[in-house]
């Protein structure tokens, strides 16, 4: 009799869960999935509410796990409603549009492990090499390809894999951002000079650090040189001390010494009391063995008001 009471038991269970189920998915299919799915396509809202067939694999789950499936929805509903019907506490929560700048701590224990890059390449372990190399990569990579460079000839194949992928990259961009630059000038309106101020610094950055072959570093300086006269013809007061030593350096560089002259000349005529009117022209004729000149323009810095650096006052110690 009692076998017959819990199997009665089981069966009305069943059919109790079945009819919970079937309820559970009419509603959900027929009510609910419609109703949203106008209200947010009257929106022009992400549609992102469950869907019809959600609700028919959670029949089929319900229907085979008699009460425990009802009851394991019921309780992930009831989950995930609970913190939208808490309330929120916003004594402490303080709206600014004010900007605030967070200083960070100082990794001292990182710091204190670190070695420059030419260190680790020079005393060649693999592991502090490869750890160098990948914080040079993290930090500012344009002002590091020279040294990253170094790291091609490296015995660790790991360590020269990284700098060429890195050096490969870098160049294609820099190349790339050269093309787009050099198009933006030639379509300029006259008397527009945004290319060229922008252009000239650009390339400077990378050529100071010689990291292409000699012929495209000379092709490259050329480029430069090139942007430099089409601003010099827009406005010539729009080319500054630096971006006189600039292109003068990197003429230099690439053994141009004819151009390059030209412009420590220009540089002279229009900025004779800046340091860099006198040292280019110092750089320019020691290359080319100039001797005369060279004292010359050392004489002439000597005299002169122009307050010298530490580099040209052991230069002077060194020939004057």
């Amino acid at each position: 009799m009692s076998g017959m009471l819990s199997e009665r038991g089981f069966v009305l269970l069943w059919l109790l869960n079945l009819l919970v189920s079937v309820i559970y998915l009419l509603v959900g299919a027929l009510v609910i999935s419609p109703m949203r799915t106008r209200k947010e396509r009257k929106a022009k809202a992400e549609v992102c509410h469950d869907n019809r067939r959600t609700y028919l694999l959670r029949f089929l789950v319900m229907v085979l796990c008699p009460l425990v499936g009802p009851l394991f929805f019921l309780f992930s509903y009831a989950l995930f409603r609970l913190p939208l019907w808490m309330q929120a506490k916003l004594e402490d929560v303080v709206f600014s549009k004010e900007r605030v700048k967070t200083h960070l701590k100082a990794d001292e224990e990182r710091e204190r492990n670190m070695i420059p890059l030419e260190e680790a390449l020079f005393v060649n372990k693999s592991k502090d090499l490869r750890l160098v190399m990948m914080n040079t990569i993290r930090g500012d990579v344009h002002a590091a390809l020279g040294v990253i460079l170094l790291a091609l000839n490296s015995e660790d194949s790991e360590t020269a894999h990284y700098a060429a992928s890195v050096l490969s990259g870098e160049l294609d961009n820099f190349r790339t951002r050269v093309r787009q630059l050099r198009r933006a000038i030639s379509a300029e309106e006259e008397g527009e000079t945004d290319g060229e101020l922008e252009l000239l610094p650009y390339m400077d950055g990378f050529l100071r650090q010689r990291v292409f072959s000699a012929l495209e570093q000379k092709k490259m300086v050329g480029v430069m040189a090139e942007t430099a006269q089409t601003l010099f013809d827009k406005d010539p007061f729009r080319m500054t001390e630096t971006l006189y030593e600039s292109v003068c350096l990197r003429l230099l560089e690439a053994e141009d010494f004819e151009e390059s002259e030209r412009w420590c000349e220009r540089l002279a005529a229009q900025y004779p009391d800046c340091l860099a009117a006198y040292t280019c022209r110092l750089k320019l004729y020691f290359s080319t063995k100039n001797r005369e000149a060279f004292f010359d323009t050392m004489a002439a810095l000597k005299r002169s008001p122009v307050v010298i650096d530490n580099e040209t006052l052991e230069l002077i110690k060194v020939f004057g």
